[in-house]
């Protein structure tokens, strides 16, 4: 009767090596991130000073790929080594931190839907202090210029939020070559330049401002952004719950797994004691 109350209780195969290699890709995943944002901050000398990296006024894209990746790093490993070991810790571990990421997410989605004038000043305020470090450092340079780019847009709310930068502001006392200018990647593009002119923004805003849209995209990012949000709703909100149900289901396959294996952990203790009641009455 104990061989078949244990045959009841069995660890899903397909449930078990399901988590464990959807986990192992985001493990390594992670692991290649991480490398990514570590050979960034090597290429740029912060890993031999640490202490630069608060030095930088905006935000060091690289943050991005270290918190990303440490994330899926560390919920790929629980994941993974939880379902090859039958790990019932690591496995609520991997529950409870993807069940605190997807609730995060949700609240965030909230507040951002309840608060939009809040959101749309503190997006305001990002994007003017990474002007401001425009060109303390070159990813950060790169991530704002692609940004204007994909959006053909210039500064938060218009060309303007250009003069917070010491090196394109329109004070007098500017020595540089760039016052009065903006970067290149707020120009209007010319289908027919194969080279992109990456002087094409200079003295711009010393223009009238019925010349400047000739020269550049006058639109601010922010405004763009939000266009581009509706525009693209159906496309967002397919990719967010998209992502949620991700979640739920990884959620719920741990938890099963969890179950099975603690049921025959329990099957296997039944087993012992039966056992030993059965040799105690037989001494």
């Amino acid at each position: 009767m104990s061989g078949n109350h244990f045959k009841g209780h069995e660890v899903s195969c397909c449930i078990k090596y399901f988590i464990f290699g959807f986990n192992i890709l985001f493990w390594l995943l992670g692991m290649a991130l991480v490398g990514i944002g570590l050979w960034a901050w090597s290429e740029k000398g912060v890993l031999s000073n640490i202490s630069s990296i608060t030095d930088l006024g905006g935000l060091d894209p690289v943050w991005l790929f270290m918190v990303v990746g440490g994330v899926m790093f560390i919920l790929g490993f629980a994941g993974c080594i939880g379902a090859l070991r039958e790990n019932t810790f690591l496995l609520k571990f991997f529950s409870v931190f993807l069940g605190i990421i997807f609730f995060l997410e949700l609240t965030t989605g909230v507040l951002a839907f309840v608060f939009k004038d809040w959101i749309k000043d503190q997006l305001n305020l990002f994007i003017n202090n990474n002007i401001r470090a425009y060109r303390d450092d070159i990813d950060l340079q790169n991530l704002i210029d692609f940004t204007q780019e994909y959006w053909e847009c210039c500064g938060a709310f218009g060309a303007d939020d250009w003069n917070l930068n010491i090196y394109f502001n329109c004070t007098d006392g500017n020595p540089s070559r760039e016052k009065c200018g903006v970067p290149f990647s707020c120009c209007t593009k010319d289908p027919a330049e194969d080279v992109i002119n990456t002087q094409c923004g200079y003295d711009v805003r010393a223009k009238p401002d019925s010349e400047q849209k000739d020269y550049i995209n006058v639109k601010g990012c922010v405004p763009q952004f939000e266009k581009w949000l509706q525009d693209n709703l159906t496309l967002v909100a397919g990719i967010f719950i998209g992502v949620a149900l991700l979640q739920i289901f990884g959620i719920c396959l741990a938890q099963n797994l969890v179950s099975d294996i603690e049921a025959v952990r329990a099957s296997w203790s039944e087993v012992y004691i039966h056992s030993s009641w059965s040799w105690m009455l037989l001494i």
